[in-house]
Parts: C-alpha cells; structure tokens; sequence
C-alpha cells in the first residue's frame, strides 16, 4: 500500500527538483516557472484518496520547507486542489492525457493565485508584482502544456514497474 503513494512521491519529487534547477537558470533572465498544478495533478486524477493525498501532502510539505513562504501553505493549497480535483475526476475522463494536462492548467492556474493572495497580502507593492506574475503565469502554463505528457507517462512506468495496477487504483472510492 505505501508503494503507491511513495513511488508517486519520488516521481514529483524528481520533476519538482528539475524545475528548481531550472529555474536558478532562468533566474538572469528574471523568469520563473511554477508547476505546482502539475505536482498534484495526476495523484489526484489517477490515484485513490487513500494513496493520492499522502504523496501530494508529502510534496507540499517538501515545497514549504524549502520556499520562502509561511510553512503549510503549499501544505494547505495542495490538499485543497487535490481534494476538489479528486471529487470533480468521476465526471471526466481522466485517463486521456489531454484531460491531465488541462486539469494540471486549470491547477496550476488556481494555486498560483491561491499562492500570490496568500504571500502578496502586505507587500508593498503588491500591483506592480501581478504584471510579474502574470508573464510567469504564461510562461509556466506553455511549459506544463509541453512536459505534462512526458511527467504522466514517466508516472503510469514508474508505477507500472512498482507492479501497482492503476487501472484497479483509479476505482478505489477512497
């Protein structure tokens, strides 16, 4: 059972750790990429309650440790998303990779809105930070668009060769 959710864990783990890299690179140019709607997009779509939450909770604890935010807020905005992902997954069909990658935009767009009210409340000059926002916004939006396909087929081989059957997970209720 624990396989599950910590294989899912490594896996984001392992693109959450390229994209930082990533972004030190981009830091010069002054562009950022956030992904976080990717991070929890596939736990949620694929995975049960049970199994999914732990790996996205585990993410957003790994996240708030190492960004300059109040700890457990990426906790707090992951379980949100996540949660609302996972009851709207039975009205989709969330086995198509182009309904992930939409469902990781629609996140992704969600989170760093929850994530720039959260963290803009007292800054100073909090207009002129949405005009930045927003160009990271669609410079991140093209780049999910253009590794989502990739994170989620690297996700189904990695839980393939854990020998879970996603296709038995995806039915477990909770």
């Amino acid at each position: 059972m624990h396989r599950r959710w910590l294989i899912t864990f490594a896996s984001t783990f392992l693109l959450w750790s390229v994209v930082v890299q990533l972004n030190h690179y981009l830091a010069p140019l002054g562009a950022y990429l956030f992904v976080d709607g990717l991070l929890v997009a596939f736990a949620a779509l694929r995975l049960s309650l049970r199994n999914g939450l732990p790996a996205t909770l585990l993410m957003g604890l790994s996240i708030d440790a190492a960004e300059p935010v109040p700890f457990g807020t990426h906790l707090l905005l992951f379980a949100v998303m996540h949660i609302v992902i996972f009851r709207l997954r039975t009205r989709i069909p969330r086995e198509e990779t182009v309904i992930g990658v939409v469902v990781a935009l629609l996140a992704n767009l969600a989170l760093i809105f929850g994530l720039s009210f959260v963290t803009l409340g007292n800054h100073p000059a909090a207009g002129a930070a949405w005009m930045r926002i927003f160009a990271d916004l669609g410079w991140s939006q093209l780049f999910i668009v253009a590794i989502a396909p990739w994170f989620f087929a690297l996700q189904e081989r990695a839980l393939e060769l854990g020998r879970v059957d996603l296709a038995e997970e995806s039915r477990r209720p909770f």
